[in-house]
């Protein structure tokens, strides 16, 4: 028996985007090692391809589009800020800010509007998005490890979520960034740690 309802379970994607996920993108220099290795393109094209075909619920949680005037006089600048603002990160109406070609949205799919620092939730409308379609479990998976899906899990569990974490569907700088969110960070507040593999043998159970 599966641990999910489908129809009140979401995959949330977050992040997928060329300067994270793609040759040529603006941190693929420092983010390769960990997505090739852990096969992260492959793994959610499997989760989004399992998802689809069960009818549940895809959600895009997307960093907001850089633009160079967008800091402009901040009262507070995180280290986050100051490195999209450096190299203008995902920039708004570039190649770098379009979702790697083979995790495109699709039909049916919903887009919360858009995180500027690294929570899925703060400041965007995710949470309203998946109380309207009566979404109780998310399924996390995306870029990067120890801020966003970090960010995003722990935010998603105090608003009373049930929180599953994709494992080898997420990247980072280095592998020590995912063995934070993976052995340390995750375990000690999230509910389900699992495999795509496993993830997509529940659903189908």
């Amino acid at each position: 028996m599966s641990l999910y309802q489908l129809q009140k379970t979401a995959i949330v994607i977050i992040d997928p985007f060329n300067d994270f996920l793609s040759e040529g993108g603006k941190l693929y220099s420092v983010t390769k090692e960990t997505v090739e290795g852990n096969g992260v393109v492959n793994n959610i094209k499997k989760l989004l391809t399992a998802a689809r075909e069960k009818k549940i619920q895809i959600i895009y949680a997307p960093h907001r589009n850089t633009q160079i005037r967008d800091y402009l006089n901040w009262k507070f600048m995180a280290p986050s800020h100051l490195g999209s603002k450096s190299i203008t990160l995902f920039e708004k109406d570039s190649w770098g800010a379009e979702f790697h070609p083979e995790l495109s949205m699709q039909e049916g799919d919903l887009i919360a509007q858009n995180h500027w620092t690294a929570s899925g939730f703060a400041n965007t409308d995710l949470d309203f998005l998946l109380r309207q379609h009566n979404i109780d479990q998310i399924v996390l998976a995306g870029m990067r490890a120890n801020t966003c899906i970090d960010s995003t899990s722990r935010f998603g569990v105090e608003l009373g979520y049930h929180v599953t974490l994709i494992k080898d569907g997420i990247g980072a700088f280095n592998w020590e960034e995912i063995k934070a969110t993976v052995e340390t960070n995750f375990p000690h507040y999230g509910h389900v740690l699992s495999t795509t593999e496993d993830f997509i043998k529940n659903i189908n159970s």
